[in-house]
């Protein structure tokens, strides 16, 4: 298996060390190796599961909730149904997001339309 250090794995994922040292810390991470002088070695599962906690973070998922799915995915295949039922909360929770984002969207396009007829106006 291929580990990656700290410094690799942010580079690979365009996130800060600093990022990843604080998500291990508050459990986002588990599981991360060390090597004999107390690095951290992140394998390729860890840059899969960094991916996923990436991808809720950027959705809008609470730490606290991104916390309980690494613990279910550290359990195992016993809480696949507890997992997929989060899963679809959240997606559900994105799909409202990116609904009220496009009504905003057409406020703002409302506005730069007035505008733009307003700037002709003046000409």
């Amino acid at each position: 298996m291929k580990y990656f250090s700290i410094g690799e794995a942010s580079a690979q994922s365009s996130i800060p060390e600093s990022a990843l040292r604080y998500y291990e810390k508050k459990g986002l991470l588990p599981l991360v190796e060390r090597d004999e002088a107390g690095r951290r070695l992140f394998s390729e599962r860890q840059m899969a599961l960094l991916q996923a906690v990436t991808c809720l973070k950027n959705t809008h998922m609470p730490i606290s909730d991104i916390k309980q799915y690494m613990e279910w995915v550290v359990e195992g295949d016993a809480t696949i149904e507890r997992r997929l039922d989060m899963m679809k909360a959240h997606r559900q929770k994105v799909l409202d997001e990116i609904s009220l984002m496009t009504q905003y969207l057409q406020g703002i396009d409302e506005k730069i339309e007035r505008y733009h007829k307003q700037i002709e106006a003046m000409r």
